[in-house]
């Protein structure tokens, strides 16, 4: 088993008291035959440090562009999602909702945030979802529905940040009775401490956080497979 992101952070007495009434942190993978991959959020505005809520991404990038590969190698379902379809759009303040940061105005200088950063960019055939202002990609969108088609069992989820909207995406893909797996290098958060914890949590209860390596090994595991014939 490789290195969690947690390993000394988590204190020996917490990870003890999971232990006593939930599965031991180190276990074998629990994953399907037929895996979609869920890209959250890595756009410019999230990924890049000169965007005002931004965090450097380049790991994250880096990880998430070998996991395309070989979900594209393959042929599994791939989903992106972003907030608004129109990249220039400013919500209003209903749909921006109750979010408690303060998002500065951005630099003319800048292009628009809210747009897949170029090393993912989505192909022909990969669906874009657009989550608006809100956490998870499931709330108020067609994923579920999207996912029920493809006849999907398990979701491979990265992204950024790990606190936040990956979480969101985890809990969800959780509570519609998907198997979850979550490479911890293909995610980030703006607080090291929030991604180490998180990533932690959602393990002990509700996915399993694996390497890079341990991923791409499952995914060689599954039979290719060719792309749904519309009806």
């Amino acid at each position: 088993m490789s290195a969690k992101p947690w390993e000394g952070v988590i204190p020996a007495e917490d990870a003890a008291s999971f232990a006593a009434g939930y599965q031991d942190a180190e276990r074998e993978l629990d994953a399907g035959e037929r895996p979609a991959l869920l890209i959250v959020d890595m756009t410019r505005e999230m990924a890049y440090p000169e965007y005002s809520i931004g965090w450097p991404g380049e790991g994250a990038i880096e990880a998430n562009a070998a996991l395309l590969a070989e979900a594209r190698a393959i042929g599994i379902p791939i989903y992106f999602t972003k907030d608004f379809e129109d990249p220039d759009h400013r919500p209003t303040a209903a749909e921006r909702g109750r979010w408690k940061y303060r998002r500065a105005e951005r630099d003319p200088d800048l292009p628009s945030g809210d747009v897949i950063v170029d090393e993912l960019a989505p192909l022909e055939g990969e669906t874009l979802i657009h989550k608006g202002a809100r956490p998870s990609p499931f709330f108020g969108t067609n994923l579920a529905s999207l996912l029920t088609y493809e006849g999907v069992d398990t979701v491979v989820i990265t992204g950024m940040v790990t606190s936040g909207c990956v979480r969101a995406a985890v809990l969800d893909a959780f509570q519609h009775n998907y198997r979850v797996v979550v490479p911890h290098e293909a995610c980030a958060d703006r607080s090291q401490l929030s991604h180490a914890v998180s990533m932690f949590d959602m393990h002990m209860k509700y996915c399993d956080v694996v390497s890079l390596e341990e991923a791409l090994d499952y995914l060689r595991t599954i039979k290719p497979r060719a792309a749904a014939t519309p009806r």
